[in-house]
C-alpha cells in the first residue's frame, strides 16, 4: 500500500462515494447477483495467493450460506453507505489484517497485498457486468465504461494502492484477459466453491431432513456448475476442464431471459438487497 492509503482508514483526500445517480446503485444490490456468487468465488479463488488464503484461513466451506450473506452486507455498504462508505471499506480491508502465509509451492502470501485485493475488487465489478449481461436487460458499452469508471471511485473507498487499477476500460480488458490467460490458477480453493456435496445446512434450514438435504444437493449442484460455467471466459473453462457447447450456449440465454422476465414481476424493493434497500431509502 502506498503512503497515503496506510491501513487506519485514513486518505490523503476523502474518496468520492457512489450515489443514487450511479449505474452501479441501480445494479450492484439486485438479488439477480446472487446467481453470479459462485462465479465470483470461483474466480477470486483462482488466484494463486487468494486460493491460498481462503483455504488457510476462511470458514467459508464450514458455513457457506451464513458467511456468504455476512459478506455481502459489508461489501454492499461501501457501495450503498453515501458519506459512510470510506469508512465501511476501510473496515473490509481491515478484516483482511492477518491473513498472510506461504502456499503449499513455497510461495507467501497477504490479502494486503494490493494485486490481490484488487483481484477480488475486479470480480465484484465483473460480476456487475456479468449480471446485467446475462440475467439483466444488457449493457452499452457506454454503460460498461461508466462502471468502470465509477467501480475505481468504489474501490478507492477501501483505502488500498490505487497502483493495480487499470487507467481505461480498455486497459481493464486487456488486464482482465492476461488474468484469465497467465495468471489463475485451478486451485482447490476455486474447485471447492463448485462442490456443493458437503455444504451444510443453514440455521433456517435446520428442519429439512439430512436425507432431503442430500438429494436437494445433488439435484442442485450440476445446475449450479452449469450456469456458472456460461459465465466464465473460455480460457478459465479450459483451465478448469470444462466444455461448452453452441447448445449450451443457446439454452444459457434463453435462461437469463426467463430469469429477467420472471424479475420484472417482483416489487422494485423485493429486487435489492437490504444494504441497497437502506441507501435508496436514504437518498430518496
Amino acid at each position: 500500500m502506498s503512503a497515503g492509503c496506510p491501513v487506519s482508514g485514513r486518505f490523503d483526500s476523502p474518496p468520492t462515494p457512489l450515489g443514487p445517480d450511479s449505474l452501479t446503485w441501480k445494479l450492484f444490490g439486485d438479488w439477480r447477483g446472487l446467481l453470479q456468487g459462485p462465479w465470483a468465488g470461483s474466480m477470486q479463488n483462482m488466484h494463486p495467493q487468494l486460493g491460498a488464503a481462503v483455504r488457510d484461513h476462511s470458514i467459508f466451506f464450514a458455513e457457506r450460506i451464513p458467511r456468504l450473506f455476512r459478506s455481502l452486507y459489508p461489501i454492499g455498504g461501501v457501495v450503498f453507505d453515501g458519506d459512510r462508505a470510506p469508512a465501511t471499506g476501510a473496515e473490509v480491508r481491515d478484516y483482511h489484517l492477518s491473513i498472510k502465509g506461504v502456499d503449499d509451492q513455497g510461495r507467501r502470501y497477504s490479502a494486503l497485498n494490493p494485486d490481490v485485493f484488487y483481484w477480488a475488487h475486479a470480480t465484484f465489478f465483473m460480476g456487475t457486468i456479468r449480471t446485467a449481461e446475462h440475467f439483466g436487460a444488457g449493457l452499452t458499452e457506454a454503460d460498461k465504461r461508466q462502471l468502470f469508471d465509477e467501480h475505481v471511485n468504489w474501490y478507492a473507498m477501501y483505502g488500498m494502492s490505487m497502483r493495480p487499477v487499470p487507467a481505461s476500460w480498455e486497459e481493464f480488458e486487456r488486464y482482465w484477459d492476461r488474468m484469465c490467460r497467465e495468471v489463475l490458477e485451478n486451485t482447490w480453493a476455486a474447485r471447492e466453491v463448485l462442490d456443493l456435496s458437503s455444504m451444510p445446512k443453514p440455521p433456517t434450514a435446520q428442519w429439512i431432513p439430512d436425507w432431503l438435504w442430500s438429494f436437494s444437493l445433488r439435484v442442485l449442484e450440476p445446475v449450479v456448475v452449469w450456469v456458472t460455467v456460461g459465465l466464465y471466459d473460455e480460457p478459465v473453462r479450459q483451465l478448469m476442464g470444462y466444455s461448452w457447447s453452441t447448445r449450451d450456449e443457446r439454452l444459457h440465454t434463453l435462461f437469463g431471459r426467463a430469469v429477467n422476465a420472471a424479475f420484472q414481476c417482483l416489487p422494485r424493493r423485493r429486487r435489492m438487497h437490504p444494504r441497497a434497500r437502506a441507501g435508496w431509502d436514504r437518498a430518496e
